[in-house]
């Protein structure tokens, strides 16, 4: 049983655990420090990562590398065109007293590395998200409980479209934030080849427990918040709507349809963890802004206008910050 004298007490070991982790992931992920942050962000908030990215710049080796400092399972399900639910959650089978057992799929773990999830038809993609809302699984009539944490870290390669199913905006949406992993530095790079083309082996410590991050999921939702904070980031969801009463002349022009009460709800979750990480004891409105981006930039669907002028989602959500 984890027990502090107070939550302040409690934020402050926050703080240095997460720090330590930091120091840990970077013993073998070079570089990509936004990312790792956004990723932990995330796992603190009780939210689920998609992340974008070229082949080749160890998104599997980051999620690994995580769970591994972390201390809980991890999984990767390669997402394919044949992949079918049962792959995922797990199937019944007839076992030798002629009695129906349930075989547990590979969701059934703390981490999940769902890569190119858009590589499979929307039957399957749906069989992770029910499991990532609900953190359950049902099959015949049977719910099966998952265990927490849990978290989902789906992968989207964003050149190659031909033969995917991109992901509808409603599925999208249960995905607390959407991180763009860019290409390393070229110092960066340098240190890559060098620990990848030797003998270099990093051993990594358990940072965190699974007890540990449950209750410091349960701390960050604790934490109190201002007044003008909530609406801020309710604001900041409204004006992306257009044709509303409040929306922003940019929505209006360039947008076909916004961000939903979700994006307000992790706008302050977001800020929350990113208050807590830089030594805050309650989110202010950069925090609010800090997370913005990469939890807007999936729930808003750009229009025609958009895209012939060449404005990206994050263009948008630029101008609506200022």
């Amino acid at each position: 049983m984890i027990q502090y004298k107070s939550d302040t007490e409690a934020l402050n070991d926050f703080l240095i655990k997460y720090n330590t982790l930091r120091s840990e992931i970077g013993k073998v992920i070079v570089g990509q420090d936004e990312v790792i942050k956004n990723l932990l962000i995330a796992i603190f908030s009780r939210g689920h990562c998609l992340l974008v990215g070229v082949p080749g710049l160890a998104k599997t080796l980051m999620v690994n590398t995580l769970a591994q400092t972390l201390g809980l399972s991890y999984s990767r399900i390669q997402f394919t065109p044949d992949l079918m639910p049962s792959d995922i959650i797990g199937t019944e089978i007839l076992d030798q007293d002629r009695k129906f057992r349930f075989i547990h799929g590979p969701v059934f773990a703390n981490i999940i590395l769902a890569d190119e999830i858009n590589r499979t038809p929307p039957k399957t993609q749906s069989a992770l998200l029910e499991a990532m809302q609900e953190k359950a699984v049902t099959v015949a009539g049977v719910s099966h409980k998952l265990e927490e944490p849990f978290f989902v870290l789906a992968t989207q390669n964003p050149i190659e479209q031909e033969g995917t199913y991109p992901l509808p905006e409603a599925q999208l949406d249960r995905f607390m934030l959407n991180i763009w992993l860019g290409y390393p530095s070229f110092d960066e790079e340098i240190q890559v080849v060098k620990n990848t083309t030797t003998m270099h082996s990093a051993s990594l410590n358990v940072i965190l427990t699974a007890e540990e991050i449950n209750y410091f999921q349960d701390l960050i939702r604790r934490i109190p918040v201002t007044d003008n904070v909530y609406r801020y980031a309710v604001k900041l969801a409204s004006i992306t709507r257009p044709g509303t009463p409040l929306a922003h002349a940019w929505a209006n022009n360039y947008l076909t349809w916004g961000a939903g009460p979700r994006a307000s709800q992790y706008l302050i979750l977001g800020a929350k963890c990113h208050a807590a990480i830089s030594g805050k004891y309650s989110p202010d409105i950069e925090d609010v802004q800090a997370v913005a981006t990469s939890i807007l930039r999936h729930r808003i669907v750009r229009n025609y206008k958009a895209e012939a002028e060449g404005i990206k989602e994050e263009d948008i959500v630029n101008e609506l910050l200022k």
